[in-house]
């Protein structure tokens, strides 16, 4: 190793993050020439460069969050409400739900949450009480119950409302059998909502989106939300595994389009668990991407650790840790989201 003092002459600026501290890649492909968010924070020339590279780094994704919060997305004219659903478990259907709601809560938007999993993860996630016996989406597909009756206000997250599920809705495929009309209950009940329409007719208290999460599987509480929703979100774990069964949701959301709900459009695949240090994960995304074009959103969900932590502390990563990757992340794929609207 040589002692000349000059070696380190050319040090690099303060601004390029360091290999040790740079952020998670958000994603392979999108419309910005940074890819993660330590990158993008880099733009920002308010911060501090008299503190350590890891300290700049997060101070930077601060930096880049709170932008993003100064600038409101647009509302749309009419309530959108999206379907979220993918029969295979473990792509990060309800994570991805709970934490789009709350960042569309960040960009200005109101939002109301369905929760129509008999096991209330995102219930849990957005700390809202659904003991057995709390009024929820049992009461409202089965006794017939408003919507209004049953809604509670998410704590962490101003415009954010729920729906729970309890234990009580693994019972109510089969209560639902013999009901007339069965497959369009949850639909009639939002559309009853007083706050879900249009602009012109409700004013600026309606809501903007809809999510309903759902069960992972194709039964009669998936088949209310696909008559219920206008828009599918598909989320995506990128791995092989996760492409497979894909065929039999579209070929159900094909026949609901045939017979019970000729709007219903997959308008939004979200690519989630990406690990850009794999070739399989650029595989699967290249491949996803050929296959569905724009209707996938150039920001990818990256494996987060945090991301996973949040929920068992009854919170979304927006509130867990802000300025992490997967919640920067999600900020951007909600924006893409707001500000493209339906994609057929």
């Amino acid at each position: 190793m040589s002692g000349d003092p000059t070696e380190h002459a050319q040090d690099p600026p303060m601004s390029d993050v360091s290999r040790e501290t740079k952020a998670p890649e958000v994603s392979r492909e999108t419309s910005f020439s940074v890819r993660t968010a330590a990158d993008l924070a880099a733009y920002d020339p308010e911060f501090d460069e008299d503190q350590t590279p890891l300290a700049a780094a997060a101070q930077r994704s601060v930096f880049v969050r709170q932008g993003i919060q100064r600038q409101p997305a647009p509302r749309p004219e009419a309530t959108r409400v999206f379907v979220v659903a993918n029969q295979k478990g473990g792509v990060g259907k309800t994570t991805s739900t709970v934490n789009i709601a709350a960042a569309l809560c960040e960009l200005g938007q109101r939002v109301l949450v369905v929760d129509l999993d008999p096991q209330g993860n995102a219930s849990t996630a957005l700390n809202i009480e659904h003991r057995q016996g709390t009024l929820g989406t049992y009461e409202v597909l089965v006794d017939g119950m408003a919507l209004v009756d049953v809604i509670q206000s998410c704590p962490d997250n101003e415009g954010l409302d729920v729906v729970p599920a309890t234990i009580d809705l693994a019972g109510a495929e089969i209560e639902l059998v013999s009901v007339v009309a069965r497959e369009g209950r949850l639909k009639k009940a939002i559309q009853a909502h007083p706050l879900v329409g249009s602009a012109e007719s409700i004013g600026d208290e309606r809501y903007d989106y809809v999510l309903i999460d759902c069960p992972p599987s194709l039964g009669l509480l998936t088949l209310n939300a696909l008559v219920a929703g206008a828009e599918m979100m598909i989320p995506i774990q990128a791995e092989y595994y996760a492409l497979e069964g894909l065929g039999q949701l579209l070929a159900t959301v094909d026949m609901v389009r045939a017979h019970l709900n000729p709007d219903l459009a997959v308008s939004t695949i979200v690519l989630t668990m990406y690990d850009a240090r794999t070739r399989l994960a650029a595989g699967v995304a290249q491949e996803v991407r050929e296959h569905f074009g724009d209707q996938v959103l150039k920001t990818a969900i990256p494996r987060s650790v945090r991301v996973s932590e949040a929920p068992s502390y009854g919170q979304t990563v927006m509130t867990y840790d802000p300025a992490s990757p997967g919640a920067l992340s999600y900020l951007e794929a909600a924006r893409e989201i707001a500000t493209r609207g339906r994609l057929s």
